[in-house]
């Protein structure tokens, strides 16, 4: 039976991914467009490298309009001291750059979710190519892989560090303890809806320590948000041990997703009016908010209530909702993995 071997990736870096001390260089995808007949999408990537030690992939912006990761990151790739550095830091600070220039969670040129589009393919949309060149070629480089995320301009979270249940209960443990080090006011084990395409999943199909955040969200970054993506990034380096030292552990919550009844949708259009805030201790049945029908006054509002008892750990931030909207998620209490 013939084999056909994949094609090669058509994106260039323009690091060197074995070489020492400090590189800022982008990873050029070579993108035609009517306005730049041989035009490229320049992601920019730093690698920062010393002596011999384990490998950190760090992302931000795989969804465009998320900003505490790129803030964190693009800091960190101009102030890490290479010297201070045993191994290998790569950092791309906004994975999607397309959307992430746009603003936009998905990708203005091909409206791709990078996200959802895992494990890529060379030949594929720009998405495809960028989701592809991270499986093939940063992924098996690292052993350890922190992907930021926070709400976009549609959700707000409690700032929580994440990993999610696992088969390989060893492998999940270890994703756990680098959780704890990173040490974020709250630390979950965390549900997806749908994980098919996610770079979480390839990740962990791969064997690496993977570590994701929601960092509050709203379509933008405050001081607190940034100030725990800034302190976590360092802390799970020295949990690596890449960086000398012990993380600087603050207090946690640590919290549960443990089924698909923790998300409740809208299932009508209107203006929604929440009755708790993130972080309020809600009971099975307790109203989280009311969506108002807009087309006239009179009618009376859709009430949404708990589906668990536990605390509210996201809510939709624009004041008007539709129909098949996340309104809220609701996380359970509970002791650390």
């Amino acid at each position: 039976m013939l084999t056909t071997a994949p094609r090669p990736s058509p994106i260039t870096p323009t690091v060197d991914f074995d070489a020492k001390g400090v590189q800022h260089g982008h990873l050029r995808l070579p993108y035609s467009r009517d306005d730049s007949a041989w035009g490229s999408v320049m992601i920019p990537i730093c690698v920062i490298a010393n002596g011999d030690g384990p490998t950190a992939l760090l992302t931000g912006a795989n969804h465009g309009d998320e900003y505490e990761g790129p803030a964190a990151l693009f800091e960190l790739a101009q102030t890490l001291d290479p010297s201070q550095v045993q191994g290998r830091v790569v950092i791309v600070p906004a994975l999607n750059y397309p959307a992430f220039r746009a603003g936009t969670r998905t990708s203005p040129i091909d409206r791709g979710n990078l996200n959802r589009s895992f494990p890529g393919r060379p030949d594929g949309s720009v998405t495809e190519k960028i989701a592809d060149y991270v499986t093939r070629h940063l992924i098996p480089l690292a052993d350890i892989v922190l992907d930021f995320h926070s709400g976009g301009k549609t959700l707000d979270f409690l700032p929580y560090a994440a990993a999610h249940d696992l088969p390989d209960k060893d492998h999940e443990a270890r994703c756990f303890r680098a959780v704890a080090a990173f040490s974020a006011p709250y630390s979950m084990k965390m549900l997806e809806i749908d994980a098919v395409g996610m770079l979480d999943t390839t990740v962990e199909d791969m064997g690496k320590v993977f570590v994701t955040t929601e960092l509050g969200g709203a379509g933008t970054a405050s001081a607190r948000s940034i100030d725990i993506a800034r302190r976590g990034t360092r802390n799970l380096l020295r949990h690596a041990g890449i960086l000398s030292g012990e993380p600087e552990l603050q207090p946690t919550r640590w919290l549960d997703m443990p089924s698909a009844d923790c998300f409740t949708f809208a299932e009508d259009d209107g203006l929604v009016a929440f009755a708790c805030n993130l972080g309020d201790p809600v009971r099975r049945g307790d109203t989280i908010a009311r969506v108002y029908p807009v087309g006239r006054t009179g009618i009376a509002p859709i009430s949404y209530a708990a589906t668990m008892d536990g605390v509210l750990a996201a809510r939709h931030v624009p004041g008007l909702i539709k129909a098949g909207d996340c309104l809220s998620v609701i996380a359970t209490i509970t002791e650390q993995p």
